[in-house]
Parts: C-alpha cells; structure tokens; sequence
C-alpha cells in the first residue's frame, strides 16, 4: 500500500476510535445526569430499627445487599449479615421482599472504556506527534529534508537562463553524477561542497534542481533554520539524519537554502555564541569532511551573506568550490523572459529584447514577476494575448507600485509635480552623460507622485566622474525648476527622496571613490556608532572629527554644483520647460521623443 494511503488509513481508524470512546463517554455522561437521585445509606442497626417500628413497606436483597422503600417513599440502601431472623423479621412486619442474585462482581463493558478511554486518547495523540515528527520516536532529532523525486517536477538546465558561467561551472557535477567512474579512473575527486553566492532571486535553488534533473537523481532540500532549535543538540542530530537519508539514495544532491542561518562565524556577537547552532556547524564540518564515504552525496548550499559564514565552512574539502550567481546582463533577461513567456501567448509587436533593455537591474525573479504580472493585465483588459504595453505597465508596477488613479490631487498638487517632472526630464535629456530618456509621467504610483525613467543604452559595471555629475544634476532638478516656476518660498519636500539619493551619491564619491578634489583617491569610513561585521558587533571611529568637516564640505559643495548645472540646463530653456509642464497637465505621460520634440520646438530662451 501506498505511505499515504496507508496514512490515511491509518488517521480514519484513530478518528473513529476516538469518535467511538467521546460518544460513550457523552452517553455515560448524559445517563449520570438525568440517574434518580442515590439512595440514603443506612447502618443495618437503623435498618432493623426501621423494621421494627413498622416505617420499611419493601426491600430488595442481592446478596449482601439490601435496598428498600420506606412509607415515606425515600429509598435506602444497607448491607446485611448472614442473620437467619432477618427474613422471618420481615415477614412479620408485613414488608413486602424480592430477592436477587447476587452480582458477579466483574465491571460492564461499558465502565472498561469509559474508564480506559481518557488512557486511549492519550495515547492516540501521542502517536499522532509522533508520526508527524520523524526520527527517534518521532524524536526532534529526526532529518526535516524533503526528498523531490526526479520524475516529479523535474527541472533542467533548459529551465534556467541568464546564469550561463555558473551553469557551465555546475555542469562537471552533473558529468560526475552520471559517470562517476570517468573522474575516479584519472584520480579525480568530485567537490563535497558547493557554495551558490549571489542576491535573492538569480535563481540559486532553480539551478541546484537543475542539477539534480539533468543528472536525474533525487534532491533533498532543506533550509538552514530547520537546523536551529531552543535544545542544545537537536541541529547536529538532523544533520546526521540528514546524511543519513541522503546515503541511503546516493548518489544524489542535498540542497540547503540560507546557509547563513546556521552556518555563521562561530563566537559571533555579544557574550559568545549560540551552543546549539554552533554544534550544528561543527556536526556539519564533521559530516563534509568525509570521514565516512559519502560517494555520490553532493551538497550545494546558497547563501546571499557569505561574509558571515565561518571560514572553516569555506575551506578546501568542504565547500571548496563558490560559484557566483549574479543578477543577469542583458542578453541574460533576454533569454529569461523567453523561458518565462514560454506559457504566456504573446502578441507579434513584443519585442522581448526591448523589454530585457528596459529592465536593468532586474533578478531573475522580477523578470518572471514582470510576466506574471502582464499577463494578470491583459486579462484584466480582456485581450487574447499580452503585449508591450502591458509588458511596459507591468515593469513600472513591479519597480515602482500600481496606479493610483483614484488618489486625487488638487490643481496646485498636479501643477508642482509636473514641474518637478518636467525640469528632471529637460536635464536629463541635455546634461552631457545621462541615460536616455523613456517617459516622463505625473500619474501617481505607490508613495510617488511622478516619475522620469530614464533607460541605459548598456549594463554598466562602473559609472564615470562625468556620469556622477550629470545624475546629481538630474536628482537636483525638480528642486530647480521648482524654485524657478513658483518662487524660492513656495518649494515644497516633494523633492526630499531626490535630495536623500543625491547626497547618498555625493558621499560615496568623497569618501567611497576617492573623487574629492580636496581629499583625494583615499577611501574613507563612514562614522558609525554600532556595526556589524558579521562575527562582532563593535563601536567604530574611523574618522577624525576635521575630516568629517572637510567631507561634509566636500559633499556640500558637489551638490550645490550640481543644482547649478540644472538651474543654468532650465534657465536657458524656459520656454522648453512650461511647454513641457503644460502637456504634462494636459496629457499626464509624455514619451522620450515627445519631450525632445517640445524641448527643440520650443528653442532656447
């Protein structure tokens, strides 16, 4: 019989058995309830005294047993000796006798299980926990990894994209997997440990399945907080279970997720470390070190914090090989949304290349959260297959939140942002090294009232000083066009987040990129009173307090450069910038061209 068949069997008798023990009890209850009140109970010197004076009209014997109604009808109970008057007292008193036969002394049935059965459903729930929980009589201690058979919901290297390096890298496990004797004829020892490094969502566990399918052998998943538990002892006992389990169907893969959580520096933090999870670590550095055989057990962990794992974790023997699953380039989103548009129908003006270049930046996460959502949209809208707008409408819900068409702003509201709008879209479009322009929008959407996207030609690795400059200038915008349209007096915080970015920006070049004129190519700390640095927490002082002077000044004076390359960029186009709010106002989105349009119709001045 089928495990969960059998388990299923097995839960319907246990719920009928304690359905059956809870009605005789609820009976037994209800019958206890509603009983005629209990008989007095009379010393047999009081009963033969009742006798006496005539008050006794029948009595019942079983035995020793005497029960009796006195002229009064209240009913007594007494137990007699082996008197041979007793009958003949009776008889002449005129009470009226039955007798029975006395009873075997053995409870009834139903008393055996309505006293048993509280034992019975004890004992039911405690298998019940024990089922639930594997492992030495269903013991804390038992492997909590979960086995995924190949042939269920097989993934391949064909359902992964974007990550081609780390594929190539995983592929000589696969090889290994399929024919290990090709590695052990040359003397050739497969890695114990592989280590996935990169952000959330590049598809780490996507591709640790994709292992275990190309190979077609079995995957055990696990996450690192499974390990962790409040007893001292628990985490090493599920690892050994675990590597149990998994020897038992080698060769095969054991993938555990968030590695971090039990694989931190070991004495981290205030007051030491914790016991448990550090007992955890060392069954784990103990497991993958191969004392026993393990042929065939590859174990591939992710984590998105390798700065915090112990360094004996890292070295050669354990996970002696670290694969770097970065956020895809462009041709990677390409091949991406190609793999995720596979069940989507789309319509012949798709331009997935187009799309892939629009979204910088994106994991291969978003990218399948951007089809998902499009195709959520043209059902929405009643069409029969999703196209680019609704691939476009999708990338500003992911990035930035739906619309909120029903949030109403006032006249004065809409004119300040499409102000703010319209001056960051001029600058970007004339500063000397800015992204080009896709759209200018005051429709307001999340906790943003307007936006200008800006799209990169390519994926870039490093920006430039020039670059640097142009996107200050850019952030600085709305502020200067602000105090240009309606007067230093009436500037508003709607342009605080800018503000907050531009100076995050400026710091950086001082203290980060060695980019200040008066400090330097020397790399600067930032001042922090508690920081950690993933084995302690400690107090920093990195900087001297006339240092901190020179960078704060240092910052101030990038900014304000910046914000006056953006007021001479608006000042020489005036009439470019109130042509553009005005359709702003008007139409509420412009496009890139749209705005070049404006800008050159409108000229200088």
């Amino acid at each position: 019989m089928p495990k969960d068949a059998a388990e299923r069997g097995f839960w319907i008798f246990a719920g009928g058995v304690i359905a059956a023990l809870l009605a005789i009890a609820a009976i037994n209850f209800y019958k206890a309830k509603h009983a005629i009140a209990a008989p007095a109970e009379f010393s047999y010197s009081r009963f033969l005294d009742e006798v006496e004076h005539g008050t006794v009209r029948s009595v019942a014997l079983a035995g020793h047993e005497v029960q009796g109604t006195l002229a009064d009808h209240s009913r007594f109970r007494s137990y007699a000796a082996d008197d041979p008057d007793l009958i003949r007292l009776l008889r002449q008193k005129g009470v009226a006798i039955q007798v029975y036969e006395a009873p075997a002394g053995n409870p009834s049935w139903v008393s055996v299980v309505t006293a048993l059965s509280p034992l019975v459903i004890l004992l039911l729930l405690i298998l019940l926990f024990a089922r639930r929980m594997p492992g030495w009589f269903g013991g804390l201690g038992g492997s909590r990894a979960r086995r995924l058979a190949p042939e269920r919901g097989r993934v391949t290297f064909a359902d992964v994209a974007g990550v081609d390096e780390a594929r190539q890298s995983l592929q000589e496990i696969v090889d290994f997997l399929r024919e290990p004797q090709t590695f052990k004829r040359l003397g050739g020892r497969i890695p114990h440990g592989v280590l996935l490094v990169g952000p959330p969502g590049t598809g780490k566990t996507l591709l640790a399945r994709a292992i275990a399918g190309e190979a077609n052998v079995p995957f055990f998943t696990i996450s690192g907080s499974d390990f962790v538990e409040m007893f001292v002892g628990v985490g090493a006992s599920r690892v050994r279970a675990m590597f149990e389990q998994a020897k038992k169907s080698a060769p095969c893969i054991i993938f555990m997720d968030e590695i971090d959580a039990v694989g931190r520096r070991r004495g981290a933090g205030l007051g030491g470390g914790n016991d448990e999870r550090e007992q955890t670590l060392n069954q784990l550095l103990v497991e993958m070190d191969g004392f026993e055989s393990k042929e065939g057990v590859i174990l591939i962990a992710a984590t998105n914090r390798p700065d915090v794992l112990d360094p004996a974790l890292r070295r050669p023997g354990r996970f002696d090989r670290e694969i770097i699953v970065a956020n895809p380039d462009i041709l990677g989103r390409e091949q991406i949304l190609a793999v995720h548009a596979r069940a989507v129908p789309l319509e012949t003006d798709v331009d997935l290349a187009q799309i892939a270049r629009r979204t910088p930046g994106f994991s291969g996460a978003d990218l399948m959260n951007l089809v998902n959502e499009a195709a959520l949209l043209a059902a929405r809208r009643a069409k029969q297959a999703v196209g680019m707008a609704e691939l476009e409408d999708a990338r500003d819900t992911v990035t930035m939140g739906a619309e909120r068409r029903t949030h109403v702003m006032t006249e004065d509201e809409r004119r300040l942002t499409a102000c703010r709008e319209g001056g960051r879209a001029i600058v970007a479009l004339l500063v000397p090294a800015a992204d080009p322009i896709h759209k200018a929008t005051i429709i307001t959407r999340g906790s943003t009232t307007g936006m200008v996207r800006q799209l990169p030609e390519n994926d870039q690795l490093a920006l430039t000083l020039e670059q640097m400059k142009s996107r200050l200038a850019v952030l600085l915008a709305g502020r200067a066009a602000e105090e240009m349209l309606v007067g230093p007096s009436r500037i508003t915080s709607g342009t605080a987040r800018d503000i907050e970015e531009a100076t995050r920006l400026a710091r950086s070049m001082v203290t980060r990129w060695g980019l200040s004129e008066s400090l330097g190519p020397v790399v600067y700390g930032e001042d922090q009173d508690e920081v950690f640095l993933g084995h302690s927490i400690t107090r920093q002082q990195t900087i001297s307090p006339d240092i901190a002077q020179v960078i704060a000044a240092e910052v101030r004076r990038l900014i304000e450069a910046a914000l006056q390359v953006a007021r001479d960029i608006l000042g020489s186009h005036r009439a470019g910038l109130d042509e553009v709010v005005r359709q702003l106002l008007l139409q509420e989105t412009l496009t890139g061209e749209e705005i070049r349009a404006l800008v050159a119709g409108s000229g200088r001045g």
